[in-house]
């Protein structure tokens, strides 16, 4: 009479245990593709890297084409090895896209402590937003869809202000661009643990580019208020 109940329990602790891989699996891949990214922002940096800065729209547009062929070719290849190596690729190419700015923050005086301040501020949300996830008994699934147009309207802000050339503007994209984003970590850690993502290179490539993405427009912020020239 029991039987029922216990292969539920079984079935409920064995569905636990692989959210819980999964969520260890995607914080040591995450960890470890901060190694590309630094070493992609370090060569970067040290060539000068420049990705097509005589045309910012066709840069933007040449941009946005590679990095959904690594969308693409991570879909297609997250149940394998071959889609860590891809992932490590793209986070890479990430680390290069990055240099440019981390080079203009450097010609600051105090652009060495800019950058740590806001690698410091990126850890602080990631750990407040996992921990919400992980304790909250709140469902954020909710979020997914303000979150989506949260993130489009960024995009065409952004591309608009290629043509504009607005601080003020530049101010308000990167404020909205760290909430949106860090909102997201929040959503996106909560899936791994409610069992919506079961992949642990796609949840992965979602969190990394919330990460990525609360550093950029943090470092940015910090470079327009605090940024001290000799």
């Amino acid at each position: 009479m029991n039987q029922p109940f216990q292969t539920t329990y079984e079935t409920s602790g064995e569905l636990i245990a692989v959210r819980h891989r999964v969520l260890r699996n995607t914080y040591w891949l995450l960890a470890l593709s901060m190694i590309p990214t630094v070493l992609g922002a370090w060569i970067g940096v040290q060539m000068s890297f420049s990705f097509m800065s005589g045309s910012p729209f066709l840069g933007f547009l040449a941009f946005m084409a590679i990095a959904f062929g690594f969308f693409y070719v991570i879909e297609r290849t997250k149940n394998s090895p071959i889609g860590v190596a891809v992932l490590l690729g793209f986070t890479f190419f990430m680390g290069l896209m990055l240099s440019r700015m981390i080079g203009h923050i450097l010609h600051f005086s105090n652009g060495a402590s800019l950058i740590m301040t806001a690698f410091g501020g990126t850890a602080i949300v990631f750990a407040t937003m996992a921990s919400i996830a992980t304790t909250s008994k709140r469902d954020f699934s909710g979020l997914s869809s303000w979150l989506f147009a949260g993130v489009i309207v960024i995009l065409l802000a952004a591309v608009a202000n290629i043509f504009l050339q607005m601080p003020a503007l530049q101010i308000v994209i990167s404020a909205i661009a760290v909430v949106i984003f860090s909102a997201y970590i929040l959503f996106d850690v909560q899936r791994v643990i409610n069992g919506g993502e079961t992949n642990y290179i796609s949840a992965t490539l979602a969190i990394y580019l919330s990460l990525y993405n609360v550093f950029v427009n943090l470092l940015a912020l910090l470079g327009i208020f605090g940024g001290e020239r000799d």
